[in-house]
């Protein structure tokens, strides 16, 4: 009877111990709690396209619209320095005077043989008027007065000279005064006044830059330019390049400048040293924050239509390969590889080959499956598992 007893208690014990096995953990240690006769429920995301964009950042150089070096026509000492370091300066107005007499000088002496050159001018015109008369009696052979008139030419020519020579002086003497060639924010300023300056001095007065419009210089290096371009509209380089998107210029403290920028070509060659084309974003600088020489960054856009995208939860890497569970319509999971680029946020993978629409992918619990896995898939909408980050076709 006690035997009986003990028999049925170990019936009951192995019962018990088969449900609560039952949807818990599998016997015989199988790896991620898998076991024989063991299926568990999984989320499972039917993949279908969607409009994605990532941003790319290139370091950037800014320069004004123009930047242009202030220099003297002449030499001299300066003579009054009419801005300060920093001002925003509009075209026409004065910025130096440079002092040097000789200019005055040479302003007055042209002068002077002007006049000079005009009285030779109607004295030779007096003969000729002299000469005339007597010619016509014949009483002086014309000759005479063939001569006087060649000799007015020559007094002609030489007044024509002396004011030439005029003009040369106070075109000189107006190079002592320096205006703004454009509108612009004044330099530094190296020379004070009293200093020695010339044309041919090694630093500039000052430089003045135009920075209304700023150029922001970047590089893409051969196969960033490849790539891009082949994936925009357009039948040349330059209508592919006006296609592209507009950029954003990241300051140097992080913030996103408010004005959009125009991508345009810089360059029209591939350097043979640095392997990189040169392009340019232009920006409009309303307010004047962005001064030429300032460091930041070039976000540039890039639209990929069709797509598909996984969550980078849902993939696990091995032997620097990356993989995804599929699910197979008989419910069994299958390890995949596929190639992809990450989004910016870094919680997706645009996938650019390996997977194809319709495929229905695992997207949680992963740790726990091995390839060949039996699951109850519990569909999940991509609306739902997306959210609003995307947008869908």
């Amino acid at each position: 009877m006690r035997n009986a007893l003990i028999t049925i208690s170990l019936i009951a014990v192995l019962i018990t111990s088969c449900g609560q096995n039952k949807g818990g953990k599998a016997p015989g240690g199988f790896p991620g709690g898998a076991g024989p006769g063991m299926v568990k429920d999984y989320l499972v995301l039917k993949l279908s396209p969607m409009s994605v964009t990532i941003h790319q950042d290139f370091p950037a150089a800014i320069e004004g619209q123009q930047v242009i070096e202030i220099r003297p026509m002449i030499n001299g000492y300066m003579g009054e320095i009419c801005v300060n370091e920093g001002d925003f300066v509009r075209k026409g107005q004065l910025l130096f005077k440079i002092r040097n007499p000789q200019y005055e000088q040479a302003v007055l002496t042209a002068k002077a043989s002007v006049n000079s050159a005009v009285a030779e001018v109607s004295s030779a015109k007096i003969e000729i008027e002299k000469v005339k008369p007597l010619v016509e009696k014949d009483i002086v052979s014309s000759y005479r007065l063939q001569s006087e008139e060649l000799t007015l030419k020559t007094k002609e020519a030489q007044l024509e000279q002396a004011k030439a020579s005029v003009a040369n002086a106070e075109a000189n003497l107006a190079y002592t005064v320096i205006l703004s060639p454009q509108q612009g924010t004044i330099g530094t300023i190296p020379y004070k006044v009293g200093a020695l300056v010339s044309s041919t001095s090694t630093e500039a007065l000052t430089m003045l830059s135009d920075i209304s419009n700023i150029y922001a210089y970047f590089s893409w290096n051969e196969k960033q330019l490849l790539e891009l371009l082949s994936q925009t509209s357009g039948a040349s380089l330059e209508e592919k390049i006006k296609a592209l998107p507009p950029a954003k210029l990241i300051l140097a403290n992080g913030i996103e400048f408010s004005e959009e920028g125009r991508i345009e070509m810089a360059s029209g060659l591939i350097s043979t040293v640095t392997g990189s084309a040169t392009l340019k974003a232009v920006f409009k600088n309303p307010a004047g924050l962005i001064r030429s020489g300032s460091s930041a960054k070039i976000r540039v856009p890039k639209n990929y239509d069709s797509v598909l995208v996984v969550p980078q939860s849902a993939t696990y890497e091995l032997q620097n390969k990356r993989f995804i569970y599929t699910v197979n319509p008989d419910n069994r999971v299958m390890a995949v590889n596929f190639n992809s680029v990450p989004t910016d946020d870094g919680k997706f993978f645009i996938i650019t080959s390996g997977l194809k629409q319709g495929d229905r992918i695992v997207t949680e619990g992963i740790v726990s499956l091995k390839d060949g896995n039996t699951i109850i898939p519990k569909d999940t909408s991509a609306v739902s598992y997306y959210g609003k980050l995307f947008k869908s076709l």
